[in-house]
């Protein structure tokens, strides 16, 4: 059920990314066929300007010619100069208007062939018409008859090939306003469209996004309702864990006294009436006073776990090396005893809570002493290096830590069982054959938990074991908070 919820909330987070990116691609089309748009209404209106300064050219040029053919005529039919005035203006300006004609048409090979065909013809048209003013002058009416007639031939012939320039420059003006006018109207509905689609893009994100900020309240609702939920359970649960340690300290405290009392009176009954008793009867007797030993001790462990769950140790700067030479001089007479050897290798200085480090190591070296293989005598080493947290799982990274190995010759067990090692009241021997009340590396755990550190072994049968803990060089000023019914309750 959770994968399918995070599956459905994966896909709709996808659906909005695809939303918004299409929603920025049609905006960013839009934008470009916009600048696109005006580019080319830009071009069609040069074009189209382009050929009205043509048309402009083409017109001014046949006009002042025809200034000129106005000007020889009515001079030559009142032989007044007053009629040569438009002659004079614009005679000078033919030229440049040809020149300003030829620029406007630029590299385009076909139209300056006709511009030079116009020139050649409006040259021989003002050729003919100095003539016919100096014919006029020397009052030669013969000539001027002829001239006059050359003189219309020509203008006829300047009029046609204008006329051709400018029919040719209407239609090409023509065919440009109709591809302006398709091009802008294209491009209008092409905008139109894409505006419709961004429009349904973004009411569609929005819409999305709606849905996801209304089923994003809901879950910020629904997780505050859970979590206080959770602060009610974890109050309970605190309170019914400081119930279960007075319970668990107040009982162990007064379970010591009776047992005080059956281990006197059950040494009395030893000293004074074994003589008498029967083997049976000091068999029992014997039993007797080792289960009271035996339940003692667990009350014993029962209540260092109890106190160790309840206190809150500060930590301090520790020299591992007086530690372990403290815990190793502590266990002198059982390193004895079993004829065992215990060494140690350089170690560091870490902030810990002294009086548990020392628990920590007492309970491991006590089991390398207590787990021993017969006739072989106990081998115990305890080494350390700093490591980082990058090669073990579970750790702060980047924080350096110091790998401690407890390594001895022991016994050993199958690595199958080594999660349960670590759990309260778990044995993996017989009692008979190995005392102990199954609560000491139950101890160990809680130590290096409360130290922010991670424990483990690693382990062969009839070789021996390796005890390794890794704990963090520094630790924060405050300290953890224990979750206590979680080995309380096992």
């Amino acid at each position: 059920m959770r994968f399918i919820s995070a599956l459905s909330q994966q896909l709709k987070n996808r659906r909005i990314a695809v939303g918004f990116v299409v929603a920025v691609l049609l905006v960013g089309f839009g934008f470009a066929m916009s600048v696109h748009s005006y580019n080319r209404s830009q071009r069609d209106n040069q074009n189209i300007t382009h050929s009205f300064q043509v048309l402009n050219r083409l017109e001014d040029i046949l006009s002042l010619t025809k200034d000129v053919e106005t000007a020889v005529r009515g001079y030559l039919g009142s032989n007044d100069r007053v009629f040569l005035a438009p002659y004079y203006s614009a005679y000078p300006r033919i030229p440049g208007q040809l020149d300003a004609l030829r620029k406007l048409y630029g590299s385009d090979s076909a139209k300056l062939k006709s511009v030079d065909t116009l020139e050649y013809l409006v040259g021989r048209k003002l050729a003919i018409a100095r003539k016919q003013i100096w014919l006029t002058a020397q009052n030669d009416m013969t000539v001027r008859r002829e001239h006059l007639l050359i003189g219309k031939l020509r203008m006829d012939k300047v009029r046609a090939h204008a006329g051709k320039m400018i029919a040719s420059e209407q239609r090409l003006m023509e065919q440009r306003s109709v591809l302006a006018r398709a091009s802008f109207g294209n491009t209008l509905v092409i905008i139109f469209a894409l505006s419709m689609l961004t429009f349904i893009a973004l009411v569609t994100l929005y819409r999305l996004l709606d849905n996801e900020l209304r089923q994003r309240a809901e879950n910020e609702a629904q997780l505050r309702a859970y979590e206080q939920q959770l602060q009610e359970k974890i109050q309970q649960l605190e309170t019914s864990n400081q119930e279960l340690e007075r319970m668990a300290f107040v009982a162990s405290h007064d379970m010591q006294e009776p047992l005080r009392k059956i281990r006197a009176f059950g040494d009395l009954l030893t000293q004074r009436f074994s003589p008498s008793l029967e083997d049976d009867g000091r068999m029992f007797l014997s039993k007797i006073i080792t289960s009271a030993d035996r339940m003692s001790m667990l009350i014993r462990d029962l209540l260092n776990f109890s106190r160790l769950t309840s206190r809150r140790d500060l930590f301090v700067p520790v020299t591992l090396n007086e530690l372990v030479d403290k815990v190793i001089g502590d266990l002198e007479l059982p390193i004895q005893e079993t004829n065992a050897t215990v060494s140690r290798g350089e170690l560091p200085i870490i902030d810990a809570a002294t009086l548990q480090l020392e628990q920590l190591f007492l309970n491991l070296i006590t089991n390398a002493l207590k787990y021993v293989q017969p006739g072989v005598a106990p081998q115990v080493r305890i080494e350390a290096e700093v490591t980082d947290s990058a090669l073990h799982p579970g750790l702060v990274f980047g924080e350096r830590y110091v790998r401690l190995t407890i390594r001895d010759n022991g016994i050993g067990f199958d690595e199958k069982y080594l999660d349960r090692i670590f759990d309260i009241f778990q044995r993996l021997h017989n009692k008979t054959n190995y005392e102990g009340t199954g609560i000491g590396l139950a101890i160990c755990k809680r130590v290096v938990t409360y130290h922010n550190g991670y424990i483990t072994a690693q382990s062969q049968e009839g070789v021996g074991t390796t005890f390794i803990v890794l704990l963090p060089e520094k630790q924060p000023k405050a300290a953890p908070d224990l979750p206590h019914a979680k080995l309380l309750l096992h």
